[in-house]
């Protein structure tokens, strides 16, 4: 296998991240690598893990009232984010790194294409998680006890497509569970409204991350990984329509158990309602086929959430 110093810059570059990402065009090179292992030129899976947790901020400041301190949690989740979505990718590459080798998409991550040594990602796999504990300390004891607890559902997740046709599941529960983080953070304790957001958000992963696996849906037939996306099949439209649906109906819920009032109410639904608009528009413009407009309907999820997280921020405000 060729080092990294032997590999052409182009080959050294992860096959599906945007080609002008801020990694291969202003990262040291030497970092590079590192980065790429981390998903730092990727960033919309960052996006996915920090938007649930502003939901818990929004959904929090509804049910009590803002506080400077939610600046704090706001900040604090978007480091926590970069830094666990960091090492939950390093932690996936290095038990699928015999997969990866074998999947096209996938076989030009830094382990498979030896830019990076297993050993290696194991070290900077701790570097990140103590620098999130790090964060994840300023938050209070119900905050931490529940990144403590996540840690299992981000340990699992790797080895779901294994033994289960529903590993998009397992990465719901592991993605969302910064509603629960985020809510505890403000609030101290866990409380229905969050409960039900991350039921809905399970939901939500499982629709967007099923338009995704049906880029690898051919390659993982060949290898035996498991998937919705095979399991749906040509079926899959009907399936993201009900998993769309039911992410809609649990946000809304999710809203009235946050008990806003008046203009609050009404901001907070209106975020429901744009996220509903966001992912029929997706779904008219789902191709099963189609790898690369599935790669920009997965991308397009981070609007979807945006506008949730936008709108009960406002919420929480008024």
């Amino acid at each position: 296998m060729q080092t990294p110093h032997q590999m052409p810059e182009a080959q050294r570059s992860v096959a599906d991240a945007p080609p002008d990402n801020w990694v291969d065009r202003y990262a040291p090179e030497g970092w590079r690598p590192w980065l790429r292992l981390s998903r730092a030129d990727r960033p919309i899976g960052t996006w996915l893990l920090l938007l649930p947790c502003w939901w818990g901020v929004g959904l929090a400041m509804i049910a009590d009232h803002p506080t400077w301190r939610d600046l704090w949690i706001v900040i604090a989740c978007a480091l926590g984010a970069i830094l666990m979505r960091g090492a939950g990718c390093t932690w996936n590459d290095i038990t699928d790194r015999d997969i990866d080798a074998r999947v096209s998409r996938t076989r030009s991550r830094p382990i498979p294409s030896g830019q990076v040594s297993v050993w290696g990602a194991v070290a900077w796999l701790v570097a990140q998680s103590l620098a999130g504990l790090v964060i994840l300390l300023t938050l209070g004891k119900a905050a931490i006890l529940l990144g403590v607890a996540s840690l299992a559902l981000v340990a699992i997740y790797p080895f779901a497509k294994r033994f289960t046709w529903w590993p998009q599941v397992f990465l719901g529960l592991a993605f969302n569970w910064g509603v629960l983080l985020a809510w505890a953070a403000h609030m101290g304790g866990i409380g229905l409204a969050p409960v039900i957001a991350y039921l809905a958000g399970i939901a939500w992963t499982v629709f967007y991350d099923t338009i995704y696996a049906h880029q690898d849906a051919e390659d993982d037939a060949l290898i035996g990984v498991k998937s919705t996306a095979r399991l749906f099949g040509t079926d899959s439209r009907r399936w993201l329509l009900r998993f769309g649906a039911g992410a809609v109906v649990g946000l809304a819920l999710a809203v009235l158990a946050a008990r806003p009032h008046g203009t609050a109410l009404w901001l907070a639904l209106a975020g429901v309602v744009g996220f509903a608009g966001h992912l029929a528009w997706q779904l008219k413009r789902f191709d099963m086929n189609d790898s690369a407009g599935c790669l920009r309907l997965f991308r397009a999820n981070r609007d979807s959430g945006l506008v949730v997280a936008l709108f009960l921020a406002l919420a929480g405000l008024v």
